[in-house]
């Protein structure tokens, strides 16, 4: 897929979560969160050309946490800013020397790094008055998550792809939450973004999230829409065919089946082999996005003909 190709799909695909979750409203001023990698790279884009065509008015600040790592190039995103004409902030906090001080060598960083980083940039929010906290995270990111959730943490959770912070003071949002990763990086190879590494703290290899993210891709290679029916079931979900007390009142449930099958999850479809995916009822249209993006029926048409 060529650059303007390329363009057009993540163009079209963050218009559609845009609009689906409402993300963005009129007025709104966008805390847009650069770590240097490709996807929040691809993200300020992203917005940025959106920003051109909505039907709504917003107002983007892209902004950085220096969080002290050893090696880290200063120079690169506020040149890289600057010759966008993007306001920029960048915040300065060693989180990482508070990281390496609490946990015991060879433990994993991620998850209280990423803790010290969201509160960071949370109390940057507050003093900047932005309305909404937009982050790089993609599809697989939030299938990834759910994977974790289920795999090492024995529940059934994503991330969302608008939520409100714990405090009730911020609103955060994904707008990449329909893009695969594989569009990421190709598109960060064909704009060449200035990538920084994100192995200056010495992150281990072979974390949980990495190896989720292998069989991710290994799920892909043999079933290329398999990632795609998994994401969508996130926005089809049935409380009474899972096994939650607190989401579903089971106890109240009496009496047997009826003679036609009522109530028996397993009458309502026909079953599938599980070789055959494309038995399983197709989703329902994808959004209308005309107003946000006017080649929509373009895109539709490339779209089925693929």
């Amino acid at each position: 897929m060529n650059l303007k190709n390329l363009e057009k799909r993540l163009t079209y695909l963050t218009a559609n979560a845009i609009k689906d979750y409402r993300m963005i409203e009129d007025g709104d001023r966008i805390m847009v969160c650069l770590s240097g990698g490709k996807d929040s790279y691809t993200l300020l884009d992203m917005l940025r050309l959106l920003q051109q065509r909505a039907p709504v008015r917003f107002e983007l600040i892209a902004v950085n946490l220096d969080q002290k790592q050893p090696g880290w190039p200063e120079h690169i995103l506020p040149d890289y800013l600057t010759s966008l004409g993007v306001p920029f902030r960048i915040l300065e906090q060693d989180t990482y020397s508070v990281v390496k001080r609490v946990l015991p060598e060879g433990k994993t960083m991620c998850s209280l790094c990423s803790r010290l980083r969201r509160g960071a940039l949370y109390a940057a929010a507050a003093e900047m008055g932005v309305t909404k906290i937009a982050l790089g995270h993609h599809r697989d990111d939030i299938l990834a998550t759910l994977f974790l959730n289920m795999f090492y943490g024995s529940k059934l959770a994503a991330m969302p792809p608008k939520l409100r912070s714990n405090d009730g003071r911020h609103v955060v949002i994904r707008p990449l939450a329909y893009v695969p990763e594989k569009y990421t990086e190709r598109y960060a190879e064909l704009k060449e973004f200035p990538i920084i590494p994100c192995n200056l703290c010495g992150s281990q290899e072979n974390l949980k999230r990495k190896r989720i993210g292998e069989m991710l891709r290994q799920w892909e290679e043999v079933e290329p829409k398999r990632l795609t029916n998994v994401f969508r079931s996130l926005q089809n979900v049935n409380p009474s065919h899972l096994a939650d007390t607190e989401l579903f009142d089971f106890e109240s449930l009496t009496g047997a089946f009826t003679p036609n099958g009522e109530g028996d999850p397993l009458a309502e479809i026909e079953q599938p082999s599980l070789g055959h995916f494309s038995q399983l009822p197709k989703p329902e249209p994808e959004t209308d996005v005309s107003d946000w993006l006017p080649e929509e029926a373009e895109l539709r048409e490339r779209s089925a003909n693929e």
